[in-house]
């Protein structure tokens, strides 16, 4: 643990409010949503700081860095490769204290602290007749995290994940120097884009404290379209035809039938489709009746080339959110028999045959692995099930065969959820050596001394 000398510098730069040692209270901040088989286990002794401004957040770095203190920057917790499990004695910083929010109406953006949740990004971009289309987690995740690991989610095939959303960042480095990186403008083609490297970085180059995020104009109206199909070759094979069609949904997703009652049944609601094996589901805006109508007919009239079932249109807020939710709660109703989930990312074209190699991979091993995701992206997310009395090996046999399929089709490891620190092993596989190389000169530069978030991404 940190000796009372430091700890009291701590408290003279934060309050002694903000920094606390124990560790019956600290629990929630050791642990994120990973599985629990599979997540890192925490360090013995570390201590909680909430910094409350950009500055606090600058002070506490430049004390870590002088005496080489591993820290760790958090988020909401809701990250599911164990990315911000403090792994080594040292600092949590939680940002949860900075969640200031301003909507800049003319330039059409939100300003937002790190801390900020996403619940409260849509409520604020809502309030001031904007809005933020794209969902790219828990609704309590926080924008900083959400920056950090590029996060995606179900609504990123129309508007993008949040690598597209951010115009601007101001970030700490370890040296507790602070940048602003980028601008609230849409071109900038000044010098190598730092900021664009910081987004997905992890928490490993710098600590992200306020950002700049693009919001859209309020659509008008919504629809949400549940396509049943009786074999995934029929729904896959849609998906392709709908984008050249030239057909741009908010989301698209894939799962099958008996995953959805599933889920369903856990969160004491039902699925509202019986029929097939499996469903697409799609989510159309727009700016008036007319353009959704016509969109959700152009849509209707190539599905039904592939299945003769009667296709489920939902149009009040309340159906489509629970539909969403359902969809949403799919990880919620696996967790506690999930030993690992992966979320590999093909081409559209290979997602087809990626699915059918899983389900072969699935048959052999006797393993029970659900596949759903976002369709429109390939972005799949695979769950390896927990089998009673198997030697725990056959997760890590499975994952390997699932990546290297992934790697066949062309696609990578992780879409979406990140390296963190369960995945450090499996990077060869989607990077060359150089690439690995450049990235760790990479992190020397930005953190010579290695105090951020040791142990993730590039220390392998």
């Amino acid at each position: 643990m940190l000796d009372e000398i430091a700890l009291e510098e701590l408290r003279n730069i934060l309050g002694n409010s903000n920094v606390n040692v124990e560790r019956e209270q600290i629990l929630n901040y050791l642990v994120d949503e990973t599985p629990i088989s599979v997540r890192p286990h925490p360090a013995a002794d570390v201590v909680l700081v909430k910094p409350g401004n950009t500055e606090d957040v600058s002070r506490v770095m430049m004390f870590a860095n002088e005496y080489q203190i591993p820290i760790y920057p958090r988020g909401g917790g809701t990250g599911l490769a164990g990315g911000a499990i403090p792994t080594r004695n040292g600092i949590i910083l939680s940002l949860e204290r900075m969640n200031k929010i301003e909507i800049d109406a003319g330039n059409m953006m939100a300003i937002v602290e790190a801390g900020v949740t996403l619940s409260k990004l849509d409520e604020s971009a809502t309030s001031a007749g904007l809005s933020f289309p794209p969902h790219p987690g828990d609704e309590n995740a926080q924008i900083g995290g959400l920056i950090a690991t590029n996060a995606g989610g179900s609504r990123a095939f129309k508007h993008g994940i949040m690598r597209n959303q951010v115009r601007e960042l101001e970030i700490v480095l370890p040296s507790g120097e602070i940048l602003h990186l980028g601008r609230r403008v849409r071109k900038n083609n000044v010098g190598y884009d730092l900021m664009q490297l910081l987004i997905g970085s992890e928490g490993t180059l710098a600590v992200i404290t306020k950002a700049a995020i693009q919001l859209y104009a309020q659509s008008t109206t919504q629809l949400t379209i549940i396509i049943p199909y009786d074999n995934r070759q029929s729904a896959i094979s849609t998906v392709p035809k709908m984008i050249h069609a030239g057909i741009s949904p908010l989301a698209v997703e894939y799962a099958e039938l008996d995953l959805l009652k599933r889920t369903a049944e856990h969160l004491n609601t039902r699925w509202p489709v019986t029929q097939g094996n499996c469903c697409l589901i799609i989510i159309l805006e727009a700016s008036d009746r007319e353009e959704l109508f016509s969109q959700s007919v152009a849509i209707m009239k190539i599905c039904q080339q592939q299945t003769s079932y009667e296709i489920f249109a939902a149009e009040s807020p309340s159906d489509q959110s629970n539909i969403l939710r359902i969809r949403s709660g799919i990880y919620t109703a696996l967790k506690n028999k999930t030993a690992d989930l992966l979320d590999i990312t093909v081409p559209i074209a290979e997602l087809e045959q990626t699915m059918d190699a899983i389900s072969k991979v699935m048959t052999t091993s006797g393993v029970e692995i659900p596949v759903y995701g976002h369709a429109a992206d390939g972005n799949l997310h695979v769950h390896i099930m927990k089998v009673q009395g198997k030697n725990s090996n056959y997760v890590e046999n499975l994952k390997n065969e699932i990546y290297q399929i992934a790697n066949n089709a062309g696609g990578v490891i992780t879409g979406e959820h990140g390296i963190g620190k369960i995945r450090l092993r499996s990077l060869s596989l989607s990077i060359d050596r150089k690439e690995l190389q450049l990235m760790k000169e990479i992190k020397k530069v930005f953190d010579p001394n290695g105090v951020l978030n040791p142990e993730t991404k590039l220390h392998v």
